[in-house]
């Protein structure tokens, strides 16, 4: 039975949900901090798929709204838009202080998650997107729901609306996501990992399940590459 993964950064590396893809029960995933992103791709049971929210291939010039793959996410998430952040053009990658790529209007949130956009460029090859797919969770849920969020992640609000959408899922794999999703919570420190980081992890197990029975969408249709041969595109 293939096994899937969701990935979503977290403050002390990568925070990755494992399940099998005909799992019936969200208690039976498997939560589990990696350091690295090395760390990610080396996890034993190995994803035949890993959705992981974080850019993949970058642009060599600046582009107002950043890559296609941005700006037509943004499009579709309305309210939510501003969760899509512009990733920095590739000569800022090794920016170590945000004085460095201000000028650039790389936001700080963009600058906060450099050094892991920084970590998974080094790793990632053409060859390996065919395991490991950029998506975004809040793009996952408009696809569940059936339009964006209302509230935002960090909320009692917002992280109600998202497990009610995962618990709506049309598949077994998130029945019994809340007492998982408290278990998981239980397992590790607020200082490690934070709620929205593992329901995060939680929600890009369904685009790894949609990518894996060929029922997922990604913008653009028909994704440019970058300067390293790396499809641009975010997969929901």
């Amino acid at each position: 039975m293939p096994i899937i993964a969701g990935v979503d950064g977290c403050r002390t590396g990568w925070v990755v949900v494992l399940a099998q893809s005909e799992a019936q029960d969200a208690q039976e995933h498997q939560v589990r901090i990696c350091a690295t992103f090395d760390d990610v791709l080396r996890v034993e049971p190995a994803p035949t798929v890993i959705a992981i929210d974080i850019p993949i291939g970058l642009l060599v010039e600046l582009h107002p709204g950043g890559r296609d793959c941005d700006r037509l996410a943004r499009q579709l998430l309305g309210r939510r838009a501003s969760s899509v952040f512009t990733p920095p053009i590739r000569m800022l990658l090794e920016a170590t202080h945000y004085e460095q790529v201000r000028t650039y209007g790389l936001s700080v949130q963009a600058f906060n998650i450099l050094p892991k956009i920084r970590e998974v460029d080094r790793l990632m090859t053409p060859s390996l997107q065919h395991r490991v797919y950029e998506a975004h969770p809040e793009l996952a849920l408009r696809a569940l729901a059936g339009h964006p969020m209302q509230y935002r992640k960090k909320t009692a609000a917002g992280r109600e609306e998202r497990l009610q959408a995962l618990t709506h899922a049309p598949s077994l794999l998130f029945h019994g996501i809340r007492p998982a999703f408290g278990h998981a919570l239980q397992g590790y420190k607020r200082t490690h990992v934070a709620p929205d980081d593992v329901l995060d992890a939680y929600t890009l197990v369904w685009t790894a399940l949609q990518i894996l029975q060929a029922k997922a969408q990604r913008v653009p249709r028909h994704p440019p590459r970058d300067r390293l041969g790396l499809r641009m595109e975010i997969w929901y």
